[in-house]
């Protein structure tokens, strides 16, 4: 199954990640919930991600647009999140990846979505590795 945004979010959400957990290339995908910055409305993302040292990882890349992803802006500006990884939903909050471990962490996203390297090559901006932690 090949989902897509809303699309995927729905379906995720209604089967707790029976469908749309698993994705493109082995990939796995968690649903971030985000308060919009200027609606101040929940909104959902369907990430890929990976669990690092009991945090999970995931990529601010929209594919290395010189813009970052709203969710992104979004929690720069809230960094108090919810996120779902199959049926467990849970309060975490958000950071960037300090310089020191950004690398390693690039690395393990790198692993299962090799694009982001090029990503990073397409665009101006320094691509973040947010961080989200159990709350």
């Amino acid at each position: 199954m090949d989902l897509h945004g809303d699309q995927h979010v729905a379906r995720y959400l209604e089967t707790d990640g029976q469908d749309g957990f698993h994705w493109r290339n082995g990939t796995e995908i968690l649903i971030l919930f985000t308060t919009g910055r200027k609606s101040g409305e929940q909104r959902t993302h369907a990430l890929i991600f990976r669990e690092h040292e009991g945090k999970y990882l995931v990529v601010a890349s929209k594919g290395g647009a010189a813009a970052p992803p709203a969710w992104f802006v979004n929690l720069s500006a809230e960094p108090r999140v919810e996120v779902q990884i199959k049926g467990d939903r849970f309060p975490a909050t958000a950071r960037v990846a300090t310089p020191e471990e950004k690398p390693a962490m690039w690395a393990k996203m790198v692993e299962v979505w090799p694009d982001y390297d090029e990503y990073q090559k397409n665009t101006g901006r320094e691509i973040p590795v947010v961080v989200l932690e159990r709350a």
